[in-house]
């Protein structure tokens, strides 16, 4: 899938990757969706956010992910 939304700019939020060029960088994407479980809430609070942008922001977030096996206590 091409992450046409995700965008990196060094001159812009310390070249972190970003939703469309905005000044809203994937990883606080990702912490708004833990905040707010609900989309429309969500959408109140930030307007500019489309679905397509938080579909980027998550696949974008699994490819950072590796496979490796974390012991949990």
């Amino acid at each position: 899938m091409k992450l046409d939304r995700i965008t990196s700019n060094p001159n812009r939020m310390n070249g972190q990757p970003c939703i469309r060029d905005l000044r809203l960088t994937v990883r606080r994407v990702i912490e708004l969706l833990a905040m707010y479980p609900d989309r429309v809430e969500l959408r109140q609070e930030f307007p500019e956010l489309e679905d397509e942008d938080i579909q980027q922001a998550l696949i974008f977030a699994t490819t950072c992910l590796d496979d490796r096996i974390i012991q949990l206590s």
